[in-house]
């Protein structure tokens, strides 16, 4: 598909339709010693495409942590008589943690290598979800599930796809993104139905026992199948006519990360991107997966029911993203953005009017419209920090997703505290729609890419 690639390193600018941004500068560092292939290897079937299923089935694994929340809210407030914002509270330090972990997993990954992060990570978020079966106060919810979970969860997140896509492959990145992103939605749907059946019939312990054995599940798969870097197998990435040689550990993973943000924080891009992607984890993850269920709920839809609806969301999640990585690949970005969001924020409006005691029609067509927009946003986020911030884009990216669930973070704590000063959600669903717009606005205020990558892109088609 980069057909205008000529030359691929660490250290040199990419042709193709999602260059950096001139100028931007980039970590020094000298090619430690790989396996070379030998002259005219062209296997058949790439391994890029092994590791880019490890990861999705990784993910997929890890997303059983995520369809839990939403469900614990009602059982908890029932057993405990904690209020739905002190459970809130522990869910946004979930979600907050989630985000502002990446940057430095990102940098971590760089350090010690994909795999030894995402084993430890997995290995966390499965303690910490065991440790909850014994709780008895709500400090130690936001202990368990808040701080280890958001931990592990956060070195699980977006910006291990990202780095994954950004080492293994040159061509079809963006329907690489939209792949990875989706396998969130489909451990959604895989585990969602099962945990609100185990939730509704035998409470919320063997659900949280489910999760936690669903992430130490996937802990050999990573180990085994799971490669740093395309040079470990004396390969060059996926449509790269050459070698890309394997860059030295990185020390001072923290400083890197750190430098990474006071360098991109001065940056026009970065903030519009970065505050794009709160309004897009206020009204997915902060909004729709943590209070959805029990906003149903209150109109008298069983839990059950609210639950395979959100199922539904991730069917279609996994179709709309796909095609948004697919889009993304031939489209520019920023327009991209401002047609989901804009879509988004209708459809959350008309939500309220929606809720009722059984699942009808107008219901479903939400359901549907909604879940193909849900995160759809990812590839073409992914595209503009790759256009603009080059090598360093999955660090860059990482600090975008934390203001992501920092967003989230806030609406899932607020969304909380609505239901418990005025009893409804409705507050909550209009000014997610409203922010939604003015996310649509600053999509399409983000600069357009250089006129080099333009003209790469151009010569790709």
């Amino acid at each position: 598909m980069l057909s205008g690639v000529t030359q691929i390193s660490e250290n040199s600018e990419v042709s193709g339709p999602r260059g950096p941004r001139r100028g931007w500068p980039r970590p020094q560092s000298r090619p430690q010693s790989a396996p070379r292939p030998r002259p005219g290897r062209r296997p058949r079937f790439h391994r890029a495409w092994s590791v880019a299923v490890v990861t999705f089935v990784t993910i997929i694994g890890a997303a059983a942590f995520a369809s839990l929340p939403g469900l614990l809210i009602e059982p908890l407030h029932t057993e405990f008589d904690w209020s739905r914002g002190t459970i809130g509270f522990a869910v946004s330090v979930n979600l907050a943690l989630y985000g502002l972990t990446a940057p430095f997993a990102a940098a971590l990954m760089d350090r010690f290598g994909i795999r030894r992060v995402v084993t430890v990570a997995l290995t966390v978020i499965s303690a910490g979800s065991l440790l909850t079966v014994w709780m008895t106060a709500a400090w130690q919810l936001v202990l368990y599930w808040g701080l280890l979970v958001g931990l592990g969860s956060g070195s699980m997140a977006l910006a291990f796809a990202a780095t994954v896509t950004n080492r293994w492959f040159v061509a079809r990145r963006g329907l690489v993104t939209g792949i990875l992103t989706a396998a969130g939605a489909s451990g959604q749907l895989v585990f969602l139905p099962l945990l609100s059946w185990l939730v509704e019939r035998h409470g919320w312990r063997p659900a949280a026992v489910t999760v936690a054995l669903a992430a130490a599940a996937v802990v050999p798969f990573v180990w085994l199948l799971l490669r740093d870097h395309p040079a470990d197998v004396g390969l060059a990435p996926y449509g790269a006519p050459a070698l890309v040689p394997k860059p030295p550990p990185v020390p001072g993973a923290a400083r890197r990360a750190v430098g990474v943000l006071v360098r991109a924080a001065r940056t026009g891009p970065f903030w519009l991107l970065a505050g794009t992607f709160a309004i897009c984890g206020a009204s997915t993850n902060g909004l729709v997966k943590t209070h959805f269920v029990p906003a149903a709920h209150d109109h008298g839809m069983p839990i059950t029911a609210a639950a395979s609806l959100l199922a539904v969301i991730g069917v279609f999640d996994v179709v709309g993203t796909i095609a948004s990585g697919w889009f993304t690949d031939r489209y520019e970005a920023r327009r991209l953005l401002a047609v989901y969001y804009a879509l988004r924020g209708i459809s959350l409006l008309f939500l309220p009017m929606l809720l009722a005691p059984t699942v009808h029609p107008p219901m479903v067509f939400f359901i549907v419209f909604y879940g193909l927009d849900w995160v759809a946003t990812v590839p073409p986020t992914i595209a503009l920090c790759r256009e603009h911030y080059g090598d360093d884009s999955a660090i860059v990216f990482g600090w975008v997703l934390a203001s992501h669930q920092i967003g989230a973070a806030a609406v899932a704590f607020a969304g909380g505290l609505a239901r418990d000063i005025f009893g409804s959600y409705d507050v909550v669903w209009y000014a997610s729609g409203a922010l939604c717009a003015v996310a649509a606005l600053m999509a399409l205020v983000i600069s357009r890419r250089p006129a080099g990558a333009a003209g790469a892109a151009s010569a790709t088609g």
